[in-house]
């Protein structure tokens, strides 16, 4: 017997690679593009700074991970997760991003293209002042980045190779 193919899964990769910090979802991905631990059918967008543009390329996946710095307040480095739920609340007037962010979703939402399940991988920026490099904490941050970001995509295809549904909330948390 055949095995289905996977569902479509998107890393969206946000941030602005002139403003420091907020260049950490970008630096990200490119660190799960060489990763050969990234199940194969996954699709990558680096969404830099675009908006309610990227609606397009998100349409169709039942499964979005996205990468960004956001500032919750955290020391700078912190990284953290999201779920679909809390996403939904995002008032969309706290950074750019976050405005961003909360406009797709609900686009989404609007065509009845929402992915089943979406996560926010954010890491406490230090500084998002103009500048091409990364602060030291959010470059060591990272590699804890990319690795919540696999566990994420592996987690979404284990539970449906095995059971054909949507994954349940993971048993652990980011920090």
């Amino acid at each position: 017997m055949d095995r289905p193919d996977p569902p479509p899964t998107v890393v969206l990769a946000l941030g602005n690679l002139i403003r420091s910090d907020d260049a950490a979802g970008i630096h990200a991905l490119a660190l799960l593009e060489q990763d050969p631990r990234v199940p194969p059918h996954v699709r990558f967008v680096e969404g830099g700074t675009k908006g309610l543009e990227l609606v397009s390329f998100l349409s169709g996946a039942v499964y979005l991970l996205v990468l960004d710095a956001v500032d919750v307040g955290a020391p700078p480095g912190m990284v953290f997760r999201i779920a679909t739920q809390d996403l939904r609340t995002l008032p969309g007037s706290g950074n750019v991003h976050e405005l961003a962010l909360a406009d797709i979703l609900n686009a989404l939402r609007l065509m009845a293209q929402e992915p089943a399940e979406t996560v926010l991988l954010g890491v406490q920026p230090s500084t998002t002042q103009l500048g091409t490099a990364l602060s030291a904490p959010v470059e060591r941050a990272l590699p804890a980045l990319a690795r919540a970001a696999i566990a994420e995509l592996q987690r979404w295809d284990v539970c449906n190779s095995v059971s054909g549904h949507a994954a349940p909330e993971p048993l652990f948390e980011v920090t």
